[in-house]
């Protein structure tokens, strides 16, 4: 596909979508290793405990929430490769445009609105 002059800057938004992850990447990284850190030494029972979320939990939550920027990095480059090579904004499963607005709002999708589904 081929990206006329009026379409938006999707190289920018991409970046700026991929700098906010990996933003986020970094700040889940370091609230992941305080937890672990926090509890290293601790020999209270926080499975037990009526105080609100255990310490497992939170550190569940925060390494599916790890995984989840990781791959958002992952997609976002991706996407900037397509973007490299000419084929961003093409459906990878029909091959045909994916509308401009599915895009501004999911910039790194590979698929139009028909074989989202």
């Amino acid at each position: 596909m081929t990206l006329d002059s009026s379409a938006p800057d999707y190289r920018a938004r991409i970046l700026a979508e991929q700098a906010d992850a990996e933003h986020r990447l970094a700040s889940l990284s370091r609230r992941f290793t305080a937890i672990v850190e926090g509890s290293e030494f601790t020999t209270d029972d926080d499975e037990h405990d009526p105080e609100g979320s255990t310490i497992a939990f939170e550190r569940a939550q925060v390494s599916a929430l790890l995984t989840d920027a990781r791959r958002d990095v992952e997609e976002l480059t991706a996407a900037l490769a397509r973007l490299d090579a000419g084929t961003y904004g093409t459906c990878i499963r029909c091959g045909r445009p994916i509308a401009d607005v599915r895009l501004d709002a999911l910039p790194a999708v590979r698929t139009c609105i028909e074989c989202s589904g």
